[in-house]
């Protein structure tokens, strides 16, 4: 058993007998229910019930809607995670005044300390890049995503400061798509990929690609679907400006930003 699910014998011997009702992770649950040969229904249902018993600070919180459960979910499990916005700044690297000005936007119709609590969760879900070991993050954020001004100026200035203090971080890659580019590989979706990869263990390796829509999020683990996002990811990369060129697109919003 545990040669098929790359784990160790002791591993498996625990989570048989849940001694001192260890922490357990979903993904080495799954690696198990695999090579116990069990079915993709039994396989999610046992992942959802290690899901139920973890003590990630997302679970039972209110703010995180049950569909971005599994996003946070994986964001605790990977390695990396690439990620491409052409519309707003996305949540793992917005200040807490540009949060808060995208949930009142979006949250029209919910009382202030809702969407305060909501605010509260982004801040909280940033701390995955300053775990140990850390996230590691390459976003490729469309130029006009600096270009639009979310709650006002000073907001804005704030927001593309940070984004020039993140970058700085030896595991954030950042670069800007400048509309020069013209046509690109990603068209208009935003989309991120969470993976891990374990060459000594395959059956512990991950990757999954996740796409938010209006209160849903669509999640994607198939090889070709994720491989054609990988590989549209690269496509960006390479069209988008190098982190210097990056740096300067930054610097150009802020001066020019509306007084």
């Amino acid at each position: 058993m545990a040669e098929r699910a790359g784990v160790s014998k002791a591993t498996v011997s625990r989570y048989e007998m849940w001694q001192d009702r260890a922490r357990i992770r979903w993904a080495t649950v799954k690696a198990l229910a695999d090579a116990c040969g069990a079915t993709r229904a039994e396989q999610d249902a046992l992942v959802a019930v290690a899901k139920s018993q973890a003590d990630g600070w997302w679970v039972g919180n209110s703010a995180v809607p049950q569909w971005m459960d599994p996003l946070v979910s994986f964001e605790a499990e990977a390695q990396y995670e690439h990620l491409y916005a052409n519309t707003v700044i996305p949540g793992l690297l917005q200040t807490r005044d540009y949060a808060l000005a995208i949930h009142q936007a979006r949250e029209v119709r919910s009382p202030n300390d809702v969407i305060e609590q909501m605010v509260e969760a982004r801040m909280q879900r940033q701390t995955i890049l300053m775990r140990t070991p850390p996230l590691h993050l390459w976003a490729v954020l469309d130029e006009a995503v600096l270009r639009r001004t979310i709650g006002d100026s000073a907001i804005m200035a704030a927001q593309l400061k940070h984004l020039h203090e993140v970058s700085e971080s030896p595991t954030v890659d950042l670069q800007i798509l400048p509309f020069s580019a013209g046509a690109h590989a990603a068209g208009a979706g935003h989309f991120i990929i969470l993976g891990r990869d374990d060459e000594r263990n395959p059956l512990n390796s991950m990757a999954v690609v996740y796409i938010e829509m209006r209160r849903q999020g669509i999640y994607l683990d198939d090889a070709d679907d994720v491989g054609g996002y990988k590989l549209t990811f690269d496509y960006l990369r390479s069209q988008a400006a190098d982190t210097s060129t990056s740096q300067r697109l930054l610097a150009t919003a802020l001066k020019e930003l509306p007084r």
